[in-house]
């Protein structure tokens, strides 16, 4: 299962960690993801989505209603 967030797209990425003494490892920095359920009352179901905390901050704003119409669900 890849690590993106369903909602906002969000997906790894590459970085380097840069000791004191100022050598680089490259690492891959992963989002993070949470996998939620989510009731929606008009159509009387749960939706499980996986998304990051970003993506949860977008369904507490915009509603879990106005969410799925825009991913198709």
């Amino acid at each position: 299962m890849s690590r993106i967030c369903e909602v906002t797209g969000k997906k790894g990425m590459i970085g380097n960690r840069v000791s004191h003494s100022n050598r680089k490892k490259r690492v891959k920095l992963q989002p993070n993801l949470r996998t939620k359920n989510f009731f929606i009352p008009e159509e009387n179901r749960w939706v499980s989505l996986r998304v990051s905390t970003q993506g949860l901050r977008t369904i507490d704003k915009k509603g879990i209603r106005a969410v799925a119409a825009e991913l198709g669900i």
